[in-house]
Order: C-alpha cells, then structure tokens, then sequence
C-alpha cells in the first residue's frame, strides 16, 4: 500500500470515529442525560446539537415542558435552598425557600413573545422572535439556583439551549439542580442537554465558554471582574453587574414606615440580593428621629467604636491594595456580625446599623452584609448629590422615601438606576411577590436591558409581504 493510500484510509478511519462520536452525543441529545459534563467542549457540543432539535419543537411543548420546570422548581424549593445554604454558608434557608418558589412562579415565559403585524396598502408585515443558539450563561453563588431556573426559562422559551459556568463555590447545588431539570426537560417531549454544565467550573472553562465559535452571547451575572471578561469576548453581552443600591430619606417621610420598608428588604437573605439596601443617607432634621425608628422595630444600633470592629473584619484587603467584603462575612446572620463587633446578640435580631461618614467602606463597597450604614446629610440637595455619588454610576437600584413629588422627581432623574422603589421595600422593584410588574434575577443595568425577559434573549425576525395578503 503506498503512503498515499495509507493517508487516504487514516483520514477516513478519523472522519468515520468522528462522526461515531457525534452521532453518540447526538443520541444522547435525544435519550437521556443529565447534563452535567467533565470537559466543557463536550457540553457546549451536547448543547448544540439540543438546539438544533429545541428550534423546530412545536410551541406548545416548549409550553408544557417550561409549565413542568414551575412545577418541579417548586416541588424542590426547600431541597435546593437547604442545599445551596449548606454550601455557600450565606443567607437564612427560609428565605431562599421564598426565592426559589418566586422565581417558579414570577420568571416570564412563552407568553413574553408576542408576535406583531402591520397590514396597509403596501401588504403585510409580520415580525417573530427567534433564537440565538448556545447561550453562555454565566451564574452567581448567592442565588445559585433561582438564577440557574430563571436563566434556563428566559433563555429557552425562544428556542435557544443553555451552557452554564457556575460559580464554583455552588457546583455541587448547582449540579444537583440542572440534572433534575434535564430530567424534566426530557420527560415532557424536550431534549436531552438543552441545558448543561461542566462539573467542575475554573477561569479556564469560562475563558473556553465566552469565547467558543459556537457562542453567540453571553448572559453574565457577577461581579466587576466577570462582566469585563464577559466584554473582552467580543460578543453581544447581556451583563448582570454589581449594584450599590442608596436609601435616601428626606424630612417629608413617614419615618416608621420607612424603618419597617428597610429592615424587610435588607434583611431578606441576609442582604445578598443585589437590589437590597446597603446605605442610607437621612436629612438631619429628621435623623434622631429616624435612627430611634429602627432601634423600635428591631434592628441593632451600634456605635463608632463597634462599627470599626466590625469593619476591621468584614473587609479584607486585596492584592491589588482595594478592599473587598470578607466571604466569612457576606450573607451571614446579624449575630454574626454582632460578634465580630463585641456584641452578644439573639438570632431573631435581623438587621444592624450605625452612623458613618461618606467615606466609610460599608457606604462605598457593595457589602452584601445584614449591617446598614447610615449617613446624615443637611438637607434634600445634599442626599441626593451623595445617594448619586455612592450608587458609583452602577445603574442598578435606588430607593426614596419622601411625601414631596418634586423631591421624588429629582432624585429619580439624578440617581438614573434600572430600578427606582419609592416609599417601599427594594423588594419590590422586581415584581413579585413583593411588588408588580415581571421578575427576573437577570438585572441587567451594564448592558442596559434591566429586568430582563425571553425577549431579551430572542432576535426579531421581519417578513414583508408586498403588497399581498392583506385581508381587508
């Protein structure tokens, strides 16, 4: 046999294994699996080849297979709260049991896309939403699972499939999780792999996720950090970046309602959502009498000296010389905070807080801790100036209390976030249960999209019909 020959049978043998092992991936995509993959390339391909059989499904069993994602989402919730709680050590569990619950009842589906048409003398127009393919998604460690569900809802209602990198501090969860949803996903007519993973998520298989040929957007929900990578892919991002959300309380507010508003939104979860309240700046004229408010509906004042204790530990200082929130810190009970600032303190005690400065860490940095910074300012023009100044241009969420339009007015136009809550809980500036309009844990303030939905993750298609199929 001539070199030649020998070539010509060794490429044939490759192209032949190849498509031996395409066919397997491709019939797992069709049979079962669970999604969860040790080498990312194989995910991404599981994916791919998902999608191709997702896009020409019928409609209504994308509805019946996403209706069985609310139910299964539910049947879990206190499963995956307990689960995520036990190994990201952050949040209280019966608050993640609400968030999972939510988000199965709250994410918007197939109904978000809604088609439109136009008929004149000119004939018919008719525009669809379509889907991108392979989704990048990209989750956090402080809703590991609601983000996981409500990523997989919004990005697979127009037809796309999903490959996440999980925060590797909730993988176990996390791939806990996507497994029991392949499983509902192919037991209500949808295939195997829409959703996938890799086990074991590094810097490496997120740099190998963004920047795949076989990506063509990337959903990114995290930190400063995550969001740039996410950019430097060069790809159409929809980013999730951190937030520093401002309470600002003037001297026409009800104090005590604006006390029992804060304590619920920064309590929940330990003050890990990224809507919460992390800061308040109070009018001076009405500051004793707000701090005095707060110490009456439960939460724990602490004073200067107590304050820096506790900074002295909640913060540590990073390579780069800036100083970041402590992970033994972040989403831990106030008690536990309370111990790092001397305080024996009970573990009905939801929420601390103190005055500081502007200037103070707790004030500049996203904390994401149950301790509320608090600051008082001279007067309306003053809070506003320094509630601006302190949300650093994130656009994410702000919150006012105040009876006087006008002041309402101007801090909505200067704070120019995503989110703006007046005279209520952060809670409620993202839907249900707590307030109206839709729910997504995708906020997308860096991209500018806000609360997003399926439509965010779907193109828009056009037919033009000239001059033709009008009905009237």
């Amino acid at each position: 046999m001539s070199d030649i020959d020998r070539q010509l049978v060794k490429e044939i043998a490759r192209k032949v294994i190849e498509e031996l092992n395409k066919q397997s991936v491709s019939a797992q995509s069709i049979g079962t699996s669970t999604g969860v993959y040790d080498d990312i390339e194989k995910a991404i391909f599981a994916a791919k080849e998902a999608q191709k059989i997702w896009h020409n499904t019928l409609k209504e069993t994308r509805e019946k297979v996403i209706c069985a994602l609310r139910e299964t989402m539910h049947e879990h919730a206190e499963a995956f709260a307990h689960r995520a709680h036990e190994e990201t050590g952050m949040g209280r569990v019966e608050c993640k049991i609400i968030k999972h619950h939510n988000a199965a009842d709250a994410t918007p589906g197939m109904e978000d896309l809604e088609t439109r048409s136009w008929s004149g003398d000119k004939g018919l127009v008719v525009e669809d939403y379509a889907p991108y393919g392979v989704i990048a998604g990209i989750t956090p460690s402080t809703h590991p699972i609601p983000v996981l569900f409500n990523s997989t809802v919004i990005m697979i209602a127009s037809g796309n499939s999903v490959v996440f990198n999980v925060h590797p501090a909730a993988k176990k969860v996390s791939a806990f999780a996507l497994e029991i949803f392949n499983k509902t996903i192919q037991n209500n007519g949808g295939p195997a792999d829409l959703i996938t993973m890799v086990r074991e998520p590094t810097l490496q298989s997120l740099n190998t996720l963004m920047t795949h040929p076989n990506i063509p957007i990337i959903a990114a929900t995290g930190g400063p950090a995550v969001v740039k990578a996410a950019f430097d892919a060069g790809k159409k991002v929809i980013a999730a970046g951190p937030g520093n959300p401002p309470v600002f309380i003037d001297d026409t507010a009800d104090l005590n309602l604006a006390a029992n508003h804060i304590i619920e939104g920064a309590a929940f979860d330990n003050n890990i959502l990224c809507i919460a309240e992390k800061e308040i700046f109070v009018v001076a004229s009405v500051f004793d009498a707000f701090m005095n408010a707060m110490s009456r509906v439960g939460a724990v004042r602490l004073n200067r000296r107590q304050i820096e204790m506790l900074t002295e530990k909640a913060f540590e200082k990073g390579k780069d010389g800036h100083f970041y929130p402590s992970r033994h810190y972040i989403g831990k009970n106030a008690n536990v905070l309370g111990r790092a600032a001397g305080l024996d303190l009970s573990d009905d005690v939801r929420v601390l807080f103190g005055e500081t400065e502007f200037g103070h860490l707790f004030v500049q940095e996203e904390q994401m801790m149950p301790f509320l910074p608090v600051v008082k300012v001279s007067d309306r023009k003053e809070g506003i100036r320094l509630a601006v100044k302190a949300e650093h241009k994130f656009g994410h969420t702000a919150v006012i209390y105040s009876n006087h339009l006008e002041t309402i007015t101007r801090f909505t136009k200067a704070i120019d976030t995503d989110i703006v809550v007046v005279n209520g809980p952060s809670l409620a500036g993202n839907g249900p249960r707590a307030g109206e309009g839709y729910f997504s844990h995708t906020i997308s303030s860096p991209t500018g999209e806000g609360i997003c939905t399926p439509r965010n993750f779907a193109r828009v298609r056009r037919l033009s019909i000239y001059k033709s199929l009008q009905i009237v």
